[in-house]
């Protein structure tokens, strides 16, 4: 297994520990929770850049990759959700969970008529933005500044969501298309 796919896994692994320290009520629990989610990410760009450079990119990493993010994403929204002091609004966790099950199921799909979809590039930058709008929710700043950038990142999120959303299905409408047939 070469590097890239192993700095997926313990993205993975990290995602529990990162949970614990979300949940976890101590004065440092968010700092550490912040400390674990900024480590993943990092292995997030890490691990993409190697299996570029070195040219690995696998079958396994264009799977594992995106669905580490998503969990890892997704993990984050759950934990603000159960945070009342948390500005993240409940709708925007749906739609942004959503999203990740219908990709999720399309790349299914996809990949049972042996097609893998890599990551887009308005997915990768969903995913960044994501991340950073995670990141700033975890430290949950009181100035009022971080009230209007919160609300920015949580949009510019839900936005790029959609926009991706709309991007997959549209590029890749063709693996799809004997639904009406296999329907009727």
């Amino acid at each position: 297994m070469n590097v890239a796919n192993r700095l997926t896994i313990l993205r993975v692994v990290m995602i529990p520990v990162f949970v614990f320290f979300m949940l976890w009520e101590t004065p440092f629990s968010d700092y550490l929770a912040a400390a674990v989610f900024i480590l993943a990410c990092i292995t997030d760009f890490f691990d993409g850049y190697l299996a570029r450079k070195y040219n690995q990119v696998t079958t396994f990493g264009k799977f594992m990759d995106p669905l580490a993010d998503k969990v890892l994403v997704c993990s984050a929204m759950i934990c603000f959700v159960a945070d009342p002091d948390c500005a993240m609004p409940v709708w925007v966790v749906l739609a942004i969970i959503a999203r990740e099950f219908i990709i999720s199921g399309f790349r299914l799909v996809a990949a049972e008529k042996g097609v893998v979809i890599a990551a887009s590039f308005w997915a990768k930058i969903k995913t960044t933005v994501q991340m950073i709008m995670a990141i700033v929710l975890i430290f949950n700043f009181q100035h009022p500044v971080f009230y209007f950038i919160n609300r920015i990142l949580i949009y510019a999120a839900l936005i790029l969501t959609i926009v991706s959303l709309v991007d997959y299905i549209y590029k890749n409408r063709d693996v799809m298309s004997d639904i009406d047939q296999e329907v009727e």
